[in-house]
This record gives structure tokens, sequence and C-alpha cells, in this order.
């Protein structure tokens, strides 16, 4: 099992409920691929570095989780279809 971090950026224009549905729904997607998650940190509403689609704020989550190599490619084939997520990146932490 690998260590990764998910880095969403959700849309700051859709409702309270609808975000943390947003989350919930990646969350069980990696718990789903047999995923662990150790961490979550959500540091809240902050501005956007350039305008994406019209927005210039996004809520940011970050998701620490354990996991086999093959998984962040699914998380993000599946995470990129997802309407409400205007940004995402996951990467490798380092042991």
């Amino acid at each position: 099992m690998n260590k990764y971090e998910l880095c969403l950026v959700v849309s700051a224009k859709i409702e309270e409920d609808a975000r943390i549905e947003t989350v919930e729904r990646v969350k069980a997607l990696i718990e789903s691929l047999n995923g662990v998650i150790t961490n979550i940190d959500e540091a809240g509403k902050k501005r956007l570095a350039y305008e994406i689609q019209k927005m210039r704020e996004g809520y940011y989550y970050f998701i620490q989780f354990d996991a086999s190599s093959d998984c962040p490619a699914e998380i993000e084939r599946r995470v990129r279809i997802m309407e409400p997520v205007i940004r995402y990146l996951c990467v490798k932490q380092d042991a």
C-alpha cells in the first residue's frame, strides 16, 4: 500500500449540502477501491489563482489515503466527470 494525497477544488457556487455530498462520494469511491482514508483536511473557501469556468473561488479539500498503485488512476478517471469538482490532483507522498 502506498500513501497518496488527493486535492479537490469544489465549486463555490453550489449549496453546502451538495458540496458535502460530493466529498462523501469521493470518500466512498476511495473506500470502494480498497483504499483506507487516513486524514481529511478541509481548507475552506479560497481564492483561485486564476479564473476557472467563470469562478474566482473554490472550496479546497485534502484527502490522505493508503491504496494500491492502480487506485489513483481510477480515482482521477471518476473524479474528472464529477460536475461540482473544478480541479483535482492526486500525488504519491514520500514514505
